[in-house]
């Protein structure tokens, strides 16, 4: 597969964390054709596992659904070069309050290829410890911390009261690791 070429690229909005842009592209046969495409910074999500096996998730407002979803701890990359293990502990602690011992990459993955570049770098975060949550912006002020059973939130997955991308991937890795049962990763 191959022999695309991107030939003009314009931006044609800047939004508050995204950019959309006119590409256009030339097939392997000349065709040219063009794309809109978001782009985005990407972000991190953190499965924060405690040692009892239960799961810190985040119950927000998201604008886009006009409702709230429950989820994991996540967050843009909007701090210029800072590596995602950096963003991940900082996400973990302005959310939730948590600080892990140990952050272990599970997955990267992209949302929506078909129109956007964003992705999402989930970790496992175990040998938690409290800290100071600093919450950032209105919804995070707002969004209400619910520690539960990983297996618990394995049942919302599979049920559709979860249904956040990262949060599924994120949930299901963590599962799989523990053996399936939702107990401790070995």
């Amino acid at each position: 597969m191959g022999g695309f070429e991107r030939v003009a690229d314009e931006e044609q909005l800047r939004g508050f964390r995204f950019s959309v842009h006119r590409v256009r592209f030339r097939a392997p046969d000349g065709t040219e054709f063009d794309r809109d495409i978001l782009r985005h910074t990407g972000a991190v999500g953190v499965v924060p596992l405690h040692d009892d096996g239960t799961v810190t998730l985040v119950r927000q407002f998201r604008a886009a659904l006009d409702g709230d979803l429950l989820e994991l701890p996540a967050g843009v990359r909007d701090v210029a070069g800072e590596p995602d293990e950096v963003t991940a502990q900082r996400e973990l602690g302005e959310e939730v309050g948590l600080q892990a011992g140990r952050l272990e990459h599970l997955v990267t993955f992209h949302n929506s290829p078909g129109f956007s570049d964003e992705s999402v770098a989930v970790f496992l975060a175990t040998e938690l410890t409290e800290v100071e949550a600093r919450p950032q912006g209105i919804e995070e002020e707002s969004m209400v911390i619910e520690r539960i059973p990983l297996a618990a939130a394995l049942a919302m997955v599979e049920d559709g009261r979860i249904t956040d991308a990262k949060s599924i991937i994120g949930l299901t890795l963590t599962a799989r690791r523990a053996g399936g049962d939702g107990g401790q990763p070995g």
